[in-house]
């Protein structure tokens, strides 16, 4: 218990907040990246995940000197996958879902 207090206490708000970013824009350039694959965009989906990549490094040099930074990762993980898919995915936008039929 005495393990799990102190790496709790051991948190710094600015690298907690960093990961989270570094997360959910990570989790954002990945939906970008899928999308751009299955459009067959090589040079748009090379791109996309050299800075997948690059974001996602961030997080996990973090999270790997405290594993509680986890949980801001798993957290920004969702809020990027999340607010990018709504985006990608608006009613009238251009793009639509995979397996979805085609506009009328």
């Amino acid at each position: 218990m005495q393990h799990i207090l102190g790496a709790f206490s051991a948190l710094d708000p600015l690298i907690a907040l960093g990961v989270f970013i570094a997360t959910a824009a990570t989790d954002a350039c990945y939906v970008a990246f899928t999308s751009a694959v299955v459009a067959r965009r090589r040079l748009s989906a090379a791109n996309w995940s050299s800075v997948w990549y690059m974001l996602s490094s961030f997080a996990v040099i973090s999270y790997t000197e405290n594993w509680v930074y986890v949980v801001f990762a798993a957290a920004g993980s969702w809020v990027g996958a999340f607010l990018s898919l709504t985006l990608l995915h608006r009613p009238g936008g251009k793009v639509a879902p995979v397996g979805s039929s085609p506009p009328d």
